[in-house]
């Protein structure tokens, strides 16, 4: 049975951080599904390119698909103001702690592990990073300057120009070794 993740998109979310891993994930056969968190048909990003989501948070609560037993994983792109979006956002908080509790894969970059996962405890004694500079507003975990870094089901990365790096990770954590390095190597990675 393929894996399945769960990719928020907020408004202003990065690009980068949501369509590298999206499509990387999609050519490994991992199902993806792309949720708006506004209701709006479509989502622009930071830097005002619309995307449109396959589906929004209502819908899937409407469907029952809204929970941890839907998901192997759910990744957070981050961008200002897209990651204080998603942490201003109760269901998405909801299911982040679901998720987490039930073990499975919690994915942040940019400002979402500081912005997004800090506060809802989840980097609690664990190791992480992030955009440069919003390290100093976690307390309770361990910042690291590596450009992936995953501690238990948490995988962290640090901006766009690693999302290529963090979508590898995730697909190499979610499958296996080989079908990350299969897919690193058709991106040239």
């Amino acid at each position: 049975m393929a894996k399945k993740v769960l990719v928020f998109l907020a408004e202003g979310f990065e690009e980068v951080e949501a369509v590298t891993p999206i499509d990387y994930l999609r050519r490994a056969g991992i199902e993806v599904c792309t949720a708006g968190i506004t209701g709006e048909q479509t989502v622009k990003g930071s830097h005002r390119i619309p995307v449109i989501p396959d589906t929004t948070i209502r819908d899937l609560s409407q469907q029952g698909r809204f929970n941890a037993a839907s998901w192997d994983g759910v990744l957070l792109p981050g961008g200002i103001p897209g990651a204080p979006n998603l942490r201003d956002c109760k269901e998405v908080n909801s299911l982040l702690q679901d998720m987490a509790g039930a073990g499975k894969w919690v994915c942040a970059i940019c400002a979402s592990p500081a912005v997004v996962l800090a506060p809802l405890g989840l980097l609690k004694d664990r190791r992480f990073t992030c955009f440069p500079g919003l390290e100093e507003k976690v307390s309770g975990a361990k910042w690291s300057e590596e450009r992936v870094v995953t501690d238990g089901t948490i995988i962290t990365s640090r901006g766009a120009g690693t999302a290529a790096l963090w979508a590898i990770e995730i697909i190499g954590k979610l499958l296996d070794e080989a079908s990350a390095q299969k897919i690193a190597a058709q991106v040239l990675v």
